[in-house]
């Protein structure tokens, strides 16, 4: 049997704070020092917009027209000494756009690291609000970092309008956490977060959220079978990898759906070693994991009526006498033979054998995460993510889940003559090839392998990380995918 662990056996682990978010109020008036207007797109500034004539002084001197804010957002200092920022949001605009536009506006407030934050609309609608407090709530958080003096956080959020807003604000700070939670494990350093550290974090969040957990550690994997997941792992003298399952069963649950992450808490390439280049950054390569679960934990948050399983696949791969080597040939653990073509391939091993375990399960669907091939950083760049689906009506949801959410994602084709480069002559299939040509559409025919018939999307996570933010994110760790990933269980609830 695997390990099971239950909350009498993890009482004793330490409690892990999240990163503190900004505490959210709704009030009718602030006495905050920096202030953010958010205004509906217009030719002109609204009758309503508190020192209208100086925002209109302020804009003849630079020469730029009102509706310049939609794309260019504008601070300005108040005679009180308070520091105050407008934007316009053009609601026709897609909500990758809209987003964009309002992570501007909130920097230019951020950046001077202040206590309080008032975000004042003026003739808005509620959907607009709620995306102006949701850029400000994820990007108030300050990621990890070592510094004799680090920079403080926002402490508290105000929002300027009825009581009645707060309503609608709960799925919106739940879905802040989770983006805060995906990003922060992604940026953690690789002494701090190692496959034994992070298996401990997701005990001590899994004993907060009341989750049940399973681990599938290295020596029962190895008995077990999972000879893909074990090849990359063997590479670490310390052998604290494992495939961890977390189980969420709300009472109302209508479907069931198995979340697949990569977690390759450093990855050097193996025996094909990677450059300095390449390998820097490399302990974010575990962020699919983490992707993964911070979209469990905000659909708990928001009461998706999901019974949901979390897959987990932790290792190092790591450059050792140990490590499996080119030319190996091991089993999966459904009976595949692989043959290994090149070590720095590890993400399509671990992933096979954690999709094997998924796919047993016969879930309703099958939606795996990882940042697996530098083939879609090419294609794509780091601006959006790609995604492969096993039917059209999946792949057309996870484009509408885009857009929904404001984060980009284009549908790569995956036709099965692709698999006529992954024949082996020694095995039942090639991990991938040496030429690297299409290796995102070889690597998503290599996992289709290992899901079996359940309803399957891929995504190859190329937008992780962006060098000066991305839609509505500052930072250059994106946590792209859990907004997106919780767009697709709602809609994929309601089809």
């Amino acid at each position: 049997m695997a390990r099971v662990y239950n909350l009498a056996l993890i009482l004793k682990e330490a409690s892990v704070s999240p990163l503190p978010l900004a505490k959210l109020t709704v009030r009718a008036e602030s006495a905050a020092s920096h202030l953010l207007f958010v205004l509906p797109a217009g030719k002109t500034l609204p009758a309503g917009l508190p020192e209208r004539r100086r925002w209109l002084a302020v804009l003849k001197r630079r020469d730029l027209k009102a509706a310049e804010l939609a794309k260019s957002p504008l601070a300005i200092d108040l005679e009180d000494g308070c520091r105050a920022a407008c934007v316009m949001v053009d609601c026709d605009k897609p909500r990758f756009d809209r987003l964009t536009v309002l992570r501007k506006a909130v920097m230019l407030l951020l950046d001077e690291a202040p206590e309080e934050l008032a975000i004042v609309p003026v003739d808005l609608d509620a959907a607009v609000v709620a995306d102006a407090v949701y850029v400000a709530l994820i990007n108030s958080a300050i990621l990890p970092a070592k510094k004799k003096k680090p920079t403080k956080p926002l402490k508290t959020l105000t929002v300027v309008a009825s009581a009645a807003t707060a309503a609608g604000l709960a799925s919106v700070e739940a879905l802040a956490k989770a983006n805060v939670l995906a990003r922060e494990l992604t940026a953690r350093p690789p002494n701090e977060l190692t496959p034994a550290s992070y298996r401990k974090r997701i005990r001590a969040l899994a004993r907060e959220q009341a989750w049940s957990v399973e681990e599938f550690a290295f020596v029962r994997l190895k008995k077990l079978g999972a000879g893909a997941f074990c090849a990359v792992a063997q590479g670490s003298s310390h052998q604290d990898a494992a495939i961890v399952r977390l189980r969420y069963r709300p009472k109302n649950a209508k479907r069931r759906v198995a979340l697949v992450g990569k977690g390759i808490c450093f990855d050097t390439g193996g025996h094909n070693l990677k450059p300095a280049r390449y390998m820097a950054g490399m302990h974010e390569d575990m962020n699919g994991s983490a992707v993964a679960l911070a979209i469990l934990q905000a659909a708990q948050a928001m009461k998706l009526p999901l019974a949901l399983d979390v897959w987990l696949a932790i290792a190092h791969n790591h450059l050792s006498p140990t490590a499996y080597t080119q030319g190996d040939v091991v089993t999966a653990l459904d009976g595949t033979a692989i043959e290994v073509v090149h070590t720095d391939a590890e993400g399509r091993m671990v992933l096979a054998d954690t999709l094997v375990l998924a796919a047993r399960d016969k879930p309703d669907l099958i939606v795996d995460f990882a940042t697996l091939t530098g083939s879609m950083v090419t294609a794509l760049g780091t601006r959006q993510s790609g995604v492969f689906a096993s039917e059209d009506g999946l792949a057309a949801m996870a484009v509408r889940a885009g857009a929904a959410a404001g984060e980009r994602i284009c549908v790569f084709p995956c036709p099965e003559d692709y698999d006529a480069a992954l024949e082996s002559k020694v095995a039942d299939v090639k991990q991938c090839t040496l030429d690297g040509e299409a290796d995102h559409i070889l690597a998503a025919r290599f996992l289709k392998r290992f899901v079996g018939d359940s309803p399957w999307l891929h995504v190859d996570l190329s937008a992780a990380g962006c060098e000066g933010g991305l839609g509505a994110v500052a930072s250059k760790v994106t946590g792209f995918g859990v907004a997106w990933g919780v767009a697709l269980l709602a809609e994929w609830l309601s089809s």
